[in-house]
């Protein structure tokens, strides 16, 4: 039998601090009723907006959240400061995202039964990047001591599946026999902590998976990638402006136009019906259909969104089982949410057992990979 590609490690790694719901919404309820009491005079004469309220029942029920992770808590509920504390290192020190890649990578390479040895292709794939360069994958493969390339890939919320096609293609092609995935999701910078329709949404969370020929695989479990789709398509509905010619514009570069935004009932009229198709079409393609799916592991945006996908496809409300839901613990984590889905429910499935992986977000960006339980 030929070798096929498989998934053979995961893992998930969570930074120590969380932020419930509560939390947030007192923070953010303080500093808008002291803007508002600051700025009476232009908000009575219709000057300026007056800034509204939230309450965390409200968070819960357009998003299925319940508390996010974050990296370095500190500052972020400042009334004062409204953003992390993330103290700044010198180029000589592992950078923060760097660090977090590799608190994930750590945990795949055990569950993959992998050393640094065994790799020759690292990917770091995800919303943002803390710097342009040098890539933050080679500073992972220098601190593993892995031998061969890296390069970093910035897809928004599909960068994990797309950065896993890639890993995919060049296995199959034979230009890596192993490759390393991660997605070093430091999402809460690029948060506005003073928007009430965004401020919850997203959550700090480290990922990585292992990507090799099924020839070399030792792990305990694993899956057969039996194909992989992406599609994009442009929309100006998700943004986030900043960037290195921020500098040269004459705004306001920490402004909230530069920080993520978003036209959230846009999204959800348009991502659904075009990420319901895309599932559909990938099975179709390889010859399935959504009946013959175990488990979908889908992107962690809105549970709102998951549900409405899933029903579409399946004709009717997917169990807990069928679809798990991780965005009450984590928030939205950008390209994680899926392999974070994946991870911690994937083991319990019977040899045969097909599923599939999907992200979609700005861009518009959708990516797919169909695998089967070795």
């Amino acid at each position: 039998m030929n070798p096929t590609v498989v998934i053979s490690g995961s893992g998930v790694w969570n930074p120590p601090h969380t932020i419930t719901n509560q939390e947030l919404v007192d923070s953010y309820n303080a500093y808008s009723a002291k803007f508002n009491v600051d700025n009476s005079s232009a908000i009575e004469d219709g000057s300026m907006q007056e800034m509204p309220m939230s309450s965390a029942p409200f968070i819960e029920k357009v998003s299925g959240i319940k508390q996010r992770y974050i990296y370095i808590k500190d500052g972020a509920l400042d009334i004062d400061r409204m953003r992390p504390r993330i103290p700044k290192r010198s180029d000589e020190e592992l950078s923060h995202q760097a660090e977090i890649a590799l608190n994930a990578a750590k945990i795949a390479l055990q569950d993959a039964n992998k050393e640094a040895d065994d790799i020759d292709a690292v990917i770091v794939s995800c919303a943002y990047t803390e710097r342009a360069y040098p890539a933050i994958a080679i500073e992972v493969q220098e601190a593993l001591n892995i031998k061969g390339f890296g390069f970093d890939m910035l897809v928004a919320c599909s960068a994990a599946t797309f950065a896993l096609q890639r890993a995919y293609e060049m296995v199959k092609a034979g230009t890596a026999k192993c490759v390393l995935v991660i997605n070093p999701e430091l999402t809460s910078p690029q948060v506005n902590y003073k928007d009430r329709d965004g401020h919850f949404i997203f959550g700090d969370v480290s990922t990585a998976v292992v990507v090799e020929s099924s020839d070399t695989c030792r792990s305990e479990h694993s899956y057969d990638i039996l194909g992989t789709k992406a599609v994009t398509q442009f929309s100006n509905n998700i943004r986030s402006n900043f960037g290195y010619v921020s500098h040269a514009i004459d705004d306001e570069v920490f402004g909230a136009d530069n920080l993520f935004h978003q036209n959230g009932r846009g999204v959800f009229k348009e991502v659904c019906p075009m990420a319901a198709k895309h599932i559909e079409d990938h099975l179709s393609e390889l010859g399935h259909t959504a009946q013959d799916l175990s488990r979908w592991w889908l992107h962690q945006a809105n549970i709102n969104m998951n549900l409405l996908i899933s029903k579409r496809l399946l004709g009717r409300d997917a169990t807990v089982e069928e679809a798990p839901i991780v965005l009450d613990e984590y928030a939205n984590t950008a390209s994680a949410g899926s392999i974070i889905a994946f991870t911690k429910y994937n083991k319990d499935l019977a040899p045969g057992s097909v599923g599939v992986i999907c992200s979609f977000g700005a861009g518009y960006s959708i990516g797919s990979l169909v695998v089967k339980k070795r």
